[in-house]
């Protein structure tokens, strides 16, 4: 049986992106089964999907709920960090989710240990980074048969010290929604531009168009753009190009009304060029909304032992706002820097080990 250290450090070797978490599930599991074992403690392990977890903790005959959530994949990035327990392979725990999830593996020992007299889930679950695992495990219909009164999950960073608690409430993580948009037109040779139809132009006149889009101050909105391509070779007009971004606001409704502006953008634009386009939509995230009364009694319970600091809405996207949607709850940052900012999803990104035990103390006083 591991420390929730040492699962971390396992964890953290041995990262995987979403879907494929099937090594990270098979560790959770072999490490909670003996946790059980070792504690004494009936549980019940149910897996709606192929990869990620429920653990059912019932030792009271009553059907309320409390759940607890950690996302359990890593990131395409190579790890930078000079340690002994790092990755082993080109992925890499870049956002703290192996942290996470050995907080909720600490907690959970901590309620096995003290035979805590309440129903819980514990929820390792897989695909947040871009996958809308959250949605997935939703719609099995899992969670039908608990009367889940209030729901909490953390994330670590180090845009705050060391221990401090960040949140606020309403809105905390806005809705986020991934966007590729295809410009389809003609090769031509570029001594003869007439004759092809430049799909690069087209994307450059698009996104001259968006930066004149008017914003609206009291409905924040971005559209970032990570990614575009086009082009083959120097002489020859691009047929093809793509854009690959993310719109993040504070509704996802009004995300879906800001689309249909750039719907009319492009229309303007294949009629003038005569270059053709489609928008594909991915992963759609709903923004976290903290329930007014489950914060108050957040900080009810952990304001005399923490500092926290209201740090109103976040433009971050987190798919844990389809459980926020469903169920009372509660999600908040728990700061992790020591000396200096190197950020989410930095391949130098490390949170000390002993950040592990205060969020297992953070989970055990909301409890």
């Amino acid at each position: 049986m591991k420390s929730p250290i040492e699962l971390r450090h396992i964890l953290h070797q041995n990262p995987e992106i979403g879907f494929n978490e099937f090594e990270t599930t098979k560790i959770l599991e072999e490490q909670i089964i003996k946790l059980s074992k070792y504690y004494n403690v009936n549980i019940e392990i149910l897996k709606p999907l192929d990869t990620g977890l429920t653990i059912k903790y019932d030792p009271i005959n009553i059907e309320e709920y409390v759940l607890f959530r950690a996302d359990i994949d890593a990131l395409p990035i190579q790890e930078k960090n000079d340690i002994d327990y790092k990755s082993k392979n080109y992925n890499m725990h870049a956002c703290g989710h192996d942290v996470h999830m050995s907080i909720l593996y600490g907690f959970m020992k901590y309620v096995f240990e003290n035979k805590i007299r309440k129903n819980i889930l514990f929820l390792f679950q897989p695909a947040e980074e871009g996958g809308g695992g959250a949605k997935k495990i939703l719609d099995t219909g899992i969670f039908e048969q608990f009367n889940i009164t209030r729901a909490h999950a953390l994330h670590v960073t180090d845009e705050y010290d060391k221990g401090i608690i960040a949140t606020s409430k309403g809105v905390l993580f806005a809705s986020a929604i991934e966007i590729d948009i295809e410009f389809f037109g003609k090769n031509a040779h570029i001594a003869f531009p007439q004759d092809g139809k430049n799909a690069l132009n087209a994307m450059r006149i698009f996104l001259d168009s968006i930066d004149k889009i008017p914003q609206n101050p009291v409905k924040p909105l971005i559209f970032g753009i990570g990614k575009t391509i086009s082009g083959e070779v120097r002489n020859v007009i691009p047929s093809y190009a793509k854009i690959e971004g993310s719109i993040r606001s504070l509704n996802l409704e009004y995300s879906m009304e800001y689309i249909e502006i750039l719907k009319n953008i492009l229309e303007s634009i294949k009629k003038m060029t005569g270059v053709d386009y489609k928008i594909t939509l991915g992963s759609m995230y709903k923004e976290v909304i903290n329930d007014e009364k489950t914060y108050n009694y957040f900080i009810e319970k952990l304001k005399n032992d923490y500092i926290i600091i209201d740090c109103g809405y976040k433009m971050t996207g987190e798919d844990f706002g389809f459980i926020a949607e469903k169920y009372p709850s509660v999600m908040f940052w728990l700061g992790t820097k020591v000396d200096k900012k190197v950020g989410l999803h930095s391949p130098n990104f490390l949170p000390d080990d002993d950040v592990i035990d205060i969020g297992i103390n953070i989970f055990s006083k909301i409890l």
